[in-house]
């Protein structure tokens, strides 16, 4: 063990779920927690084994690898998640051309893996009410390759007002009192008393007023812990059939045994792969569908782009070119990013936003780079290279960022924001 003994209390209130297994609960504290990864795309790596049998992309990755903190990581290759964590959004399993909101969504997990289900088509709305954190999401939603969200930063009672029944799908991975981390995270069980999970329920069943409001009738919803308590689990969703009678549980089942076919599971540290979790799913009575009003970005400049385009700009947010067809009605909301930043015309010259480079929407060639010209790239260096123009740097096949090559160098072009030395 690590030395933090388990609360008591905690221990007590999750006897009576736990059907006799509590030693066997107890017991899975002395053993080393799971770690993952989703794939952005096809990789081979020796710390990455083998598949999480509830989401096709995601793979186990070795508890001592430093995989995180290396060029792959930057390039957009993958995203670090814990195992259960994926459960969720692969319940909700959001289908292109849906309109999807991910109500708490930072720092991008669950936001990414919607986004990587809708392939594309449709709306993500990434939004986290903390400023601080909606930046590390809207970073991570550009370095995942993400062309179709909004980012924004709101509360969800403030969302709720603008957009009522819109949303195809809402996924509310809510604040909780974190008891499924503790293996985890073992510093956290000392911030736990008796009186957490009745003080985040409180605001769990906030964020769902909201949340329903903004579900379309015959959308579905799916309410997620990272916790274990039934106070926090089935009380939240009890609550929600008796206030919303309009609400009802979906049943679902994913591989690996995630039995939600009473449409809530949780997941056990003692019986499967993965940190401790909750999951419903609910749908609301079916009904008319989402309006659209493609309102708050300013109209699309009229001309050819002289750049390399797959797409043309639909809108303009600040002094950004963007892509993004359509939207709701995002005047008064705090937008952070919006779909596809594609660049700036500067008088006659257009320059590419970085955002671009992690897309398939432009035709640049491409210029490989070998580890050591990659991590001199991330650091904000000039390399001394051949070519002509605008290229995308890339490493083993993934895009880090836009060159401009001129008189034997690469003018670096990545975001003086993210540069950083790596550790390999």
């Amino acid at each position: 063990m690590d030395g933090i003994k388990l609360p008591k209390g905690f221990i007590e209130s999750l006897a009576p779920l736990l059907n006799g297994e509590t030693q066997d609960f107890l017991r899975s504290y002395e053993q080393p927690y799971y770690r993952g990864l989703r794939l952005n795309k096809p990789l081979s790596h020796p710390d990455i084994s083998k598949e999480i049998p509830w989401e096709k992309s995601g793979r186990y990755l070795k508890n001592e690898s430093i995989l995180g903190a290396g060029i792959l990581h930057e390039a957009g290759g993958f995203y670090i998640q814990e195992p259960s964590a994926m459960v969720p959004a692969a319940v909700l399993n959001p289908r292109p051309g849906e309109w999807v909101l991910d109500l708490c969504a930072a720092p991008g997990g669950k936001a990414t893996q919607l986004a990587a289900y809708l392939k594309g088509e449709g709306l993500l709305v990434a939004n986290e009410p903390v400023l601080s954190r909606a930046r590390v999401l809207a970073q991570n939603l550009e370095r995942m390759g993400v062309s179709n969200s909004l980012c924004t930063s709101a509360l969800p009672e403030t969302l709720a007002l603008k957009w009522p029944n819109l949303f195809d799908a809402v996924l509310v991975d809510a604040p909780c009192s974190g008891e499924g981390m503790f293996r985890r995270h073992p510093e956290t069980r000392l911030q736990w008393h008796e009186d957490s999970p009745a003080g985040c329920a409180k605001r769990q069943k906030e964020i769902l007023r909201s949340a329903i409001a903004m579900l379309k009738k015959g959308g579905r919803l799916l309410y997620s812990t990272c916790t274990l308590n039934s106070v926090e689990n089935e009380g939240v969703i009890r609550w929600v059939l008796e206030t919303y009678p309009d609400m009802r549980l979906m049943p679902f089942e994913l591989a690996g045994g995630i039995d939600g076919r009473t449409g809530m599971c949780r997941l056990w540290p003692h019986k499967i792969k993965g940190e401790g979790h909750f999951a419903a799913l609910l749908t609301k009575d079916a009904g008319e569908g989402k309006p659209l009003f493609n309102r708050g970005l300013l109209p699309a400049p009229k001309g050819e782009i002289p750049f390399p385009l797959a797409v043309k700009p639909t809108g303009q947010f600040m002094n950004t070119l963007v892509f993004l067809p359509e939207y709701p009605d995002v005047s008064g909301v705090k937008v952070l990013r919006a779909g596809l930043h594609l660049g700036e015309m500067r008088g006659k010259v257009f320059v590419p936003d970085h955002a671009l480079s992690k897309t398939p929407f432009c035709s640049l060639e491409s210029a490989a780079l070998n580890a050591a010209e990659a991590n001199a790239y991330l650091r904000g260096e000039t390399l001394a290279r051949e070519g002509k123009g605008w290229q995308i740097a890339t490493y083993e096949g993934l895009p880090l960022g836009f060159v401009k090559a001129s008189e034997g160098q690469f003018k670096n072009h990545y975001p003086k924001g993210l540069r950083k030395a790596l550790d390999r």
